[in-house]
């Protein structure tokens, strides 16, 4: 290729970026560094060391998870809301949840609590499939339209009640809860395979609760550990569970 070419073609490419720049679209990597301050300071730092956890939050968009007038602290150490007095969790805790289940390539996951989308998005990249229950309707189908948008193709989403988990596909190797209930539901339990392991906060309404991990084994035997205390938008039920 002659130089004159070349500077033709150089030319074209930036004027492309800026055409699209002046549409509104954001260059790919704008947040790249803030995902990784995140990734760096608030987890690595905290003591989250799986390697797979740690690429996958650097990996997924946190700020395309957070309503628009936000996005500028998607990377910030604390959670946001997302509507209907529902938050995305601070991102710490969105990684050590996810370090706790201990998510293998081969697993089936159940989140409970859809919310934006974020924590399934991190699932995604660390299992077969995750299948995510939303009892919000709006939240649900905002949650699942994002998804399919950013290509996160293994999440399949539910508008429905977590309570009840989701006995059709059940069990499920990996299960996290998103929102705190006053007891481990029996279900989610039920549904729980042989060698899974379940990550729920537990306790009362907006106070203190006590993030649990909970353990089947082969003979299905329930361990629980209590990890650390935390706070949590309360696990809902519909009127008639």
């Amino acid at each position: 290729m002659n130089s004159r070419r070349a500077f033709a073609l150089s030319c074209l490419a930036w004027l492309g970026a800026c055409a699209q720049q002046g549409n509104g679209a954001e260059p790919a990597d704008s947040f790249a560094a803030a995902r990784n301050r995140m990734v760096d300071t608030q987890i690595a730092a905290r003591g989250v060391d799986d390697p797979r956890v740690l690429a996958a939050m650097r990996e997924v968009p946190r700020h395309r998870f957070v309503p628009p007038e936000l996005q500028r602290k998607a990377y910030s150490d604390s959670p946001l809301p997302i509507g209907a007095g529902q938050t995305i969790s601070q991102p710490y805790i969105v990684a050590l949840m996810t370090e706790l289940v201990r998510p293998r390539a081969s697993d089936r996951a159940l989140e409970v609590g859809t919310g934006s989308g974020y924590q399934a998005a991190v699932l995604s990249r660390l299992v077969r499939h995750v299948y995510t229950i939303e009892l919000e309707e709006t939240l649900g189908r905002e949650a699942d339209a994002r998804l399919r948008e950013l290509g996160y193709d293994n999440v399949t989403v539910r508008i429905g009640d977590g309570y009840a988990g989701w006995p059709e596909e059940a069990p499920f190797d990996v299960i996290v809860v998103t929102a705190a209930p006053d007891h481990v539901p029996q279900p989610l339990l039920d549904q729980l395979a042989p060698g899974g392991r379940l990550v729920v906060p537990v306790g009362p309404t907006y106070s203190v609760q006590e993030l649990q991990l909970i353990e089947k084994d082969a003979n299905g035997r329930l361990r629980t550990k209590r990890v650390a205390p935390v706070r949590f938008v309360p696990l809902r039920r519909t009127e008639a569970g």
